[in-house]
Formats: C-alpha cells, structure tokens, sequence
C-alpha cells in the first residue's frame, strides 16, 4: 500500500511518501499555501491521483497535555474535507515534536538555517508518516 504523509503548518504543506510496500517513508515535496485551502486541496487531490496514493497519514498535533488546540482543529477540518473528495483512509498520526526532531536532525547533519527553512516541513512529514508505518507495522 502506498501512503502520502502530510505535515499541515500555517504556511506549509509538507509531504513524503512511503515505497509502494507501506514501509519506507521519504521526503517528497513542500507546497506553500499561505492559508488558502481550497487551492491547497485541489493540489492534495491532484498528487494523490497522479501518485496513485492508497491512504494519506495526516500529522494531527495535540497539546503536550494531550488537548486538541487551533492546529489540532485545523487538521481535523483538513482531514475532513479530504475525506469528501478522496476514497482512500485517512488516518491521523500525533505530531508532537516532529517538527523539533527534523530541525534537530537537520542541525546534526550540519545543514544550514536557510536550507532547513526550506526543507524541515517535509521531513517532519517524513517522520509523521515514517512513525506511522513503523507502528502499523508493530500491531500486525
């Protein structure tokens, strides 16, 4: 099964995708959307169908108390209109500091603040999706 993963920031989509066995995930892209849905769905659709993605994993961010915040509503909203004009799953994964990992995987491997601007959305979204399969994997 092929999986898209996606990391939804307020300016930001970023995405990777799993291997076509649902078990290895890269990055693949970064759209900028600076807040406007619609076109930013319209894209979401159109890589799924070119792609050939059989699930989406959307990163969901909680509170560090477990709560739902803004994003977390956001996500919920994105994920719900996804579901009106996609058939495949789509399953919410907790993001809680996957953005902080990939900076600070990208700060490790001594890349740049300027190319880390340009491609931490996608690795946060690579490491959404990545601990998405590795746990599908472990309840098999």
């Amino acid at each position: 099964m092929k999986y898209l993963g996606l990391d939804l920031g307020s300016k930001t989509l970023g995405m990777a995708l799993s291997d076509s066995s649902g078990i290895i995930a890269s990055s693949y892209k970064i759209i900028r959307h600076n807040e406007e849905y619609e076109r930013l769905l319209n894209e979401v659709v159109g890589e799924v169908e070119k792609l050939g993605i059989e699930a989406i994993v959307l990163g969901f961010p909680k509170n560090m108390n477990n709560t739902i915040g803004p994003k977390g509503e956001l996500s919920l909203d994105f994920k719900d209109k996804l579901e009106k004009r996609l058939e495949i799953p789509i399953f919410l994964q907790d993001e809680r500091l996957s953005t902080v990992s990939a900076t600070n995987v990208l700060i490790d491997g001594g890349v740049s603040r300027k190319r880390r601007k340009k491609v931490v959305d996608s690795l946060a979204a690579t490491i959404i999706l990545q601990t998405y399969l590795d746990r599908k994997d472990k309840e098999k």
